[in-house]
C-alpha cells in the first residue's frame, strides 16, 4: 500500500470518526427537540452550506474536525428550545451522545477487523518452555486456560498482555481453567528471560505461547466487546502513565501525528487488504480513544460538561435559584483556550518530528 493512499485512507476515517462524534450530538439535540442552528463537517472557512429548516448545514475546508451549535449552548436565551431550557436529562443525553457514538463506530470497526482476521490469539497455552519460571510445580501447565492475572478478569489474550505489560517481573495469583476445572494458581513466578522466538530474534520473554485457532463466525462475537474494553483499558493505563510521570509530551499525538501513524502502520502492509486492515483496527482504537478521552471530566471536553451539568443541577435542586450558564460557559471557554494550546503544542511537535526523519 503506497504512503501517499494510505495517508488519504487516514484522513478519511480520522474526519469520519469526528464526523460521527458531532453526528451524535446532532441526532441527540434534534430528538430532544433542541434548536440546532448549525451542523459543520470540518474546520475553517465554507466551501459549501445550505439551510434546511432551521439548521444550516457547512462543509469546510479544513478535513479536521467539526461542529454542532445549539441553541443557547453556553448562555440562557428567550427561545424555547434552546439547549439551557431542556430537562436536565435531555442535556445529559445530547452531551453524552458524541462519545456514545464514537464507542458504537469503535465496537462496529473492531467487529469487521475480528472477522477479517484469519486467525487469532487465545488465551490457552499451546506450550510452556521448559525454562518458563511460570512452570514450577504448581505454576502452569500446556492447555491451561488462564480467566484472571493478578485479580484483572483475562477475557481475551490482549487482556493478558496489557496486564502483564504493566507488571513488573515477580510472584503472581492467577486463576485457570485446566481440565475443565477452575484452578487458583497462588505465587506464580513471572519473570522475563532473554530467549529467541521462531525467527530466531532475541528478546525477554515468559516462555509462554498461546493457541492460534482459526477465525469463525462463531469465534467473533464473543471477542468484540472484550476487544473494546480493553482498548478503554489501555486508554486508562496511558492516562495513568501521562499523570505520574512515566510518559510525556514526547509520547502524546494530536491529529497530525495520528494520521502519520496511521498512514505508516498501513504503508508497511504489502497488500491492500492488509494496510486496509491496519487502518480499520488503528480507526477502531482511535474511535474508542476518543469517546475515553471526550468523556473525561475536563473543561472544554463533553465530560466536563456533564460533570457541570449535574452540579449546577443539584445545587439548583438544593437552593431553587436558576445558575446564570455564562459562569460555566467562561469555564469551558478558558478549557478550551487550554485546551488549544495544548493541541497546537503537540501539532508542532509531531510536524518537528515528520521534518526531522
Amino acid at each position: 500500500m503506497s504512503l501517499l493512499l494510505a495517508i488519504v485512507f487516514a484522513v478519511i476515517l480520522f474526519s469520519i470518526l469526528i464526523f460521527v462524534h458531532e453526528l451524535g450530538h446532532f441526532v441527540a439535540a434534534k430528538l430532544s427537540g433542541v434548536q440546532v442552528n448549525e451542523f459543520s463537517m470540518f474546520m475553517g472557512p465554507a466551501i459549501a452550506k445550505w439551510k434546511r429548516g432551521e439548521t444550516q448545514y457547512t462543509i469546510r475546508c479544513i478535513p479536521i474536525g467539526g461542529y454542532c451549535a445549539m441553541e443557547g449552548e453556553d448562555m440562557d436565551t428567550e427561545n424555547p428550545r434552546s439547549f439551557q431550557k431542556a430537562a436536565w436529562w435531555k442535556r445529559l443525553i445530547i452531551l453524552a451522545a458524541g462519545s456514545f457514538m464514537n464507542f458504537l463506530t469503535g465496537v462496529l470497526i473492531v467487529a469487521v477487523v475480528l472477522f477479517w482476521q484469519p486467525r487469532y490469539t487465545s488465551t490457552q497455552l499451546v506450550q510452556v518452555e521448559s525454562w518458563c519460571s511460570a512452570s514450577v510445580e504448581g505454576g502452569l501447565q500446556a492447555g491451561d486456560e488462564i480467566l484472571e492475572f493478578d485479580g484483572k478478569k483475562i477475557a481475551i489474550y490482549e487482556d493478558f498482555k496489557l496486564a502483564t505489560m504493566m507488571a513488573p517481573d515477580g510472584n503472581y495469583d492467577m486463576t485457570v481453567l485446566r481440565d475443565g476445572q477452575k484452578i487458583s494458581l497462588q505465587d506464580v513466578p513471572m519473570v522475563r528471560q532473554l530467549a529467541a522466538d521462531e525467527t530466531g530474534a532475541q528478546s525477554l520473554r515468559y516462555g509462554l505461547t498461546f493457541g492460534r485457532p482459526e477465525t469463525t463466525a462463531a469465534s467473533v462475537p464473543g471477542r468484540v466487546l472484550p476487544t473494546a474494553f480493553n482498548y478503554v483499558k489501555s486508554v486508562i493505563v496511558s492516562l495513568e502513565m501521562i499523570f505520574t510521570g512515566q510518559a510525556g509530551l514526547q509520547d502524546m499525538s494530536g491529529a497530525v501525528g495520528i494520521v502519520q501513524i496511521m498512514s505508516e502502520t498501513a504503508a508497511e502492509a504489502k497488500e491492500l487488504s492488509l494496510g486496509i486492515l491496519n487502518l480499520l483496527y488503528f480507526g477502531g482504537f482511535l474511535a474508542i480513544n476518543l469517546a475515553v478521552m471526550n468523556i473525561l471530566p475536563i473543561p472544554a471536553l463533553d465530560g466536563g460538561r456533564i460533570l457541570g451539568l449535574l452540579l449546577t443541577t443539584g445545587v439548583e435542586a438544593i437552593t431553587r435559584k436558576k445558575i446564570d450558564p455564562k459562569y460555566e460557559g467562561y469555564i469551558h471557554t478558558a478549557g478550551m483556550i487550554a485546551l488549544l494550546a495544548l493541541m497546537a503544542l503537540i501539532t508542532f511537535k509531531d510536524i518537528f518530528t515528520i521534518f526531522k526523519r
